[in-house]
C-alpha cells in the first residue's frame, strides 16, 4: 500500500516522500482503518521536524487525524461493532498519512453519515479542541471574558464564533492591527494587539484591563508560548486558569510566583488525545454528536483549502504553509 513516509527528522519537503509498505494488521483492541482524507496540521509538520511534544520511531508515517472507514478488527467489542463504519481518527501516534492504518479502537469515533468529507477529516484538532477547552475543561461562563492567542487562526475563529453561540465574550490577539479588524467583521468582541517578539509584556497586560476594566481575565488559552504566553500569564484575574494547547515560538513561558500566589491563578497543559483518551464512550460519543451539531449549524466549521493526494505531499507540505493560502490544505486518501 501507498503512505508518506520520513526517515530522517527535518523540514517536510525535504524528508517526506510517497512510497510502499506492508499493509498493517490489527492487533487485540486494534482496528485497521482505509483512510480517505487526513488533513495537514501545524501539529503534523511539528513532528516531522522533530519538534513536536513527541518524536515518533523512524521510519514514520505523519497524521494525526482523519477520516476512514473501519475495514477489519484486531479482537474486541468495540473494533466489531465499528467494522463498515465511517469513523473520525485521532491518531494518537500518527499514521493517517496513507492508504490504510491501524490504530486502537477507541481512539475512532463513528460521525454521522451527511457532514462532508473535508469537514469530517478536520472533526478533532480544530473542532474537538475549541470546544472541549472552553466548554468542558474551562466551562467558560455566560458573560465572562476569554483571552486567545493565535486569534486569526482557524480554530481561534471557532472559538469566536462558539463564544457568540454560548454567551462568552472574547480578546482576540493577533499580532497586526488589520487582523483585529478582520476579527472584529467576524464577531470578536475585543481585540489585543500585541506581537510578543516585538513588544513589552506589559502593553497586552494595560489593554486587556481597559477590556476588562482592570478586571483582567478569569480564562485564557494559548498555542503560542514564548513571551505572548508569560504576558497572558500577567492578565490573570484572582481563581484565573489558562490552557496551553501548543508551543508555535518554541520558547518557554516565564511564571512569575508572585502574580500566581497573589491571584492564586493556575497555568495548565492540555493535549486532545491525552483528554479524549482518559474520557469514558459514552462522553466521546456525546462531544461528537454536540460537535457535529454545531457543524452543521455553522459555528465549528473549517475553513477548507485545496486537496491534495499522497504523491503530491511535497506540493501540500509547501502549500500548508503558505500565507493567504485560502483555507487548511488537505490529503483525499482515497473516495468513500
Amino acid at each position: 500500500m501507498r503512505a508518506v513516509v520520513f526517515d530522517s527528522f527535518g523540514e517536510p519537503v525535504d524528508v517526506l516522500q510517497a512510497r510502499n509498505i506492508a499493509e498493517p494488521q490489527p492487533r487485540s483492541g486494534e482496528v485497521r482503518v482505509r483512510m480517505l482524507a487526513s488533513p495537514i496540521n501545524p501539529s503534523d509538520l511539528m513532528t516531522i521536524r522533530g519538534v513536536y511534544g513527541q518524536r515518533p520511531d523512524l521510519p514514520a508515517t505523519p497524521g494525526y487525524e482523519g477520516v476512514g472507514i473501519v475495514e477489519a478488527n484486531g479482537g474486541g467489542i468495540l473494533g466489531r461493532m465499528f467494522v463498515g463504519k465511517r469513523v473520525a481518527v485521532l491518531n494518537r501516534v500518527g499514521g493517517n498519512w496513507a492508504e490504510k492504518t491501524v490504530l486502537p479502537a477507541n481512539q475512532c469515533v463513528p460521525l454521522p453519515a451527511d457532514l462532508p468529507i473535508e469537514q469530517a477529516a478536520m472533526f478533532f484538532v480544530n473542532p474537538v479542541t475549541a470546544y472541549v477547552m472552553t466548554r468542558k475543561v474551562l466551562a467558560v461562563r455566560s458573560g465572562e471574558w476569554l483571552l486567545q492567542s493565535a486569534a486569526g487562526s482557524s480554530l481561534g475563529q471557532m472559538v469566536i464564533r462558539l463564544a457568540k453561540h454560548t454567551g462568552f465574550k472574547t480578546i482576540n490577539i493577533v499580532r497586526r492591527a488589520e487582523q483585529a479588524e478582520e476579527l472584529k467583521r467576524l464577531g470578536a468582541d475585543a481585540t489585543a494587539v500585541f506581537d510578543g517578539d516585538r513588544d513589552d509584556p506589559s502593553s497586552l497586560v494595560d489593554q486587556v484591563l481597559h477590556v476588562t476594566r482592570g478586571g483582567g481575565v478569569r480564562y485564557a488559552i494559548d498555542p503560542v508560548g514564548g513571551r505572548t504566553g508569560t504576558a497572558m500569564t500577567r492578565c490573570l484575574r484572582d481563581k484565573g486558569r489558562m490552557l496551553l494547547y501548543g508551543n508555535l515560538s518554541t520558547e518557554p513561558i516565564e511564571l512569575s510566583s508572585r502574580d500566581l500566589l497573589t491571584y492564586t491563578a493556575s497555568v495548565e497543559g492540555f493535549w486532545l488525545a491525552k483528554w479524549f483518551a482518559a474520557a469514558k464512550l459514552p462522553r466521546r460519543l456525546a462531544t461528537v454528536r454536540t460537535v457535529a451539531n454545531l457543524m452543521r449549524a455553522g459555528v465549528l466549521v473549517n475553513d477548507v483549502g485545496r486537496a491534495f493526494s499522497l504523491e503530491e505531499i511535497t506540493d501540500a507540505v509547501r502549500h500548508s504553509e503558505t500565507k493567504a493560502r485560502g483555507g487548511k490544505a488537505w490529503l483525499k486518501i482515497a473516495d468513500a
